[in-house]
């Protein structure tokens, strides 16, 4: 696949596993191991570009003693998901057309 590709794919999954609840990088790492491996040198980089990019914010909360910081998506994260599944439609009617055809 595509590296491009795959990078907006996983970029997705992430904003997809907050968008119920808030949640912190390992959970996240924990929830989207069912459909792709993961890991925390890959994660941490999306969730600063996707912050950057104002598609999710942060804050901090205290769990046994520790500060854990959470992630939680805002409504140009939710637009970001709902632009990727307007596009993915596109490319499936494409893949599609190319199944018919091929010989």
């Amino acid at each position: 696949m595509n590296a491009q590709m795959k990078k907006g794919i996983v970029e997705v999954c992430v904003l997809a596993t907050i968008s119920d609840a808030p949640s912190y990088g390992y959970k996240i790492i924990s929830d989207l191991s069912e459909i792709i491996e993961i890991s925390e040198s890959t994660l941490y980089p999306i969730l600063k570009r996707l912050e950057a990019s104002n598609c999710l914010k942060t804050f901090n909360r205290e769990y046994n003693g520790r500060t854990r910081k959470y992630y939680e998506i805002t409504n140009q994260g939710i637009d970001k998901i709902k632009s990727f599944l307007d596009e993915w439609k596109e490319i499936d009617m494409v893949i599609n057309f190319i199944k018919r055809r091929k010989k």
